[in-house]
């Protein structure tokens, strides 16, 4: 697993269980919500998760934004400050923000802050923002266990547990097992593995969790690999052009990143070895 398998899976927890997320952050009367991730368009870095929710009592919606760290990152909080600004920009409502950090980082003892300020360079001008930021190992397994929320068994191997973790990740599967939705059974074995991976990196003990053969028949993973497939056939396109024209025009580069599809990766390398030009190649993109 990369820190980019871990992304897409965080990713996938968001959308499908955001709701899970903000109790982790101690976000509670919860009484809908959806994804609006999609709807946030901008040409910058978008948020991790974008959450509507209606809390019980409460005349209207909230916002929450979220945010997912491998390890303590000190550009994490720049990071969430810039998406508060996007969010309350593009919907004209400053978010709830919610940073959650996986795993400390194994060297030092960093803590991402959870408020940053900002002053102009004459002091005309001032912004402070604030967040809340949940550390996963700083929470207790038996917590998030007995709250029977199956959103949550995911993060549970990241948590605090005093006892063996074999025992720990048989009660996530037995948890999956009995809760989860039919179709989503698969793909939180998978996204589970991906988390218990950063905290044990014991291949031997995946398999309480399915181990490979989870992964092999989640489709959320086989998308995942899809899509790494494609990332290396996008990158492989735009050094076959790099080599032979100079330097891509970013517009060319972004288009080649949008396509997916194979046969189309396929006659778009083959354009980018033999065509005459950028401009052939341009058009082929556009055929």
């Amino acid at each position: 697993m990369t820190w980019h398998d871990k992304d897409i899976s965080g990713k996938w927890l968001i959308q499908h269980h955001g709701d899970s997320m903000l109790r982790l952050g101690g976000v509670r009367d919860i009484v809908s919500w959806r994804s609006l991730q999609a709807e946030v368009v901008h040409p910058g870095r978008l948020p991790d998760g974008l959450l509507e929710v209606q809390i019980a009592g409460q005349s209207r919606p909230d916002v929450f934004l979220l945010e997912l760290e491998t390890y303590p990152d000190k550009s994490l909080a720049e990071q969430v400050l810039r998406n508060q600004l996007l969010v309350y920009l593009d919907r004209g409502v400053f978010p709830e923000a919610l940073a959650l950090i996986l795993h400390p980082k194994p060297r030092g003892q960093f803590r991402v802050p959870a408020e940053m300020g900002l002053q102009s360079r004459l002091g005309f001008s001032e912004l402070r923002a604030r967040w809340r930021v949940v550390e996963l190992w700083t929470l207790s397994a038996e917590e998030l266990l007995a709250a029977s929320d199956v959103g949550l068994i995911p993060w549970v191997p990241l948590t605090q547990y005093p006892g063996p973790p074999e025992a720990l990740l048989q009660r996530c599967r037995e948890s999956i097992d009995q809760q989860a939705r039919p179709e989503e059974r698969i793909n939180l074995l998978a996204v589970t593995q991906v988390m218990a991976i950063l905290q044990y990196n014991n291949p031997q003990l995946m398999t309480i969790l399915g181990g490979s053969q989870v992964m092999i028949e989640s489709p959320l993973i086989q998308e995942l690999m899809a899509k790494n497939t494609a990332q290396t056939k996008h990158e492989d396109i735009l050094q076959v052009l790099c080599r032979r024209f100079g330097r891509v025009p970013e517009e060319i580069a972004a288009a080649v990143r949008t396509i997916f599809d194979n046969s189309k990766l396929r006659e778009l390398l083959d354009e980018a070895a033999s065509c005459a030009d950028l401009e052939a190649f341009r058009a082929c993109l556009g055929r």
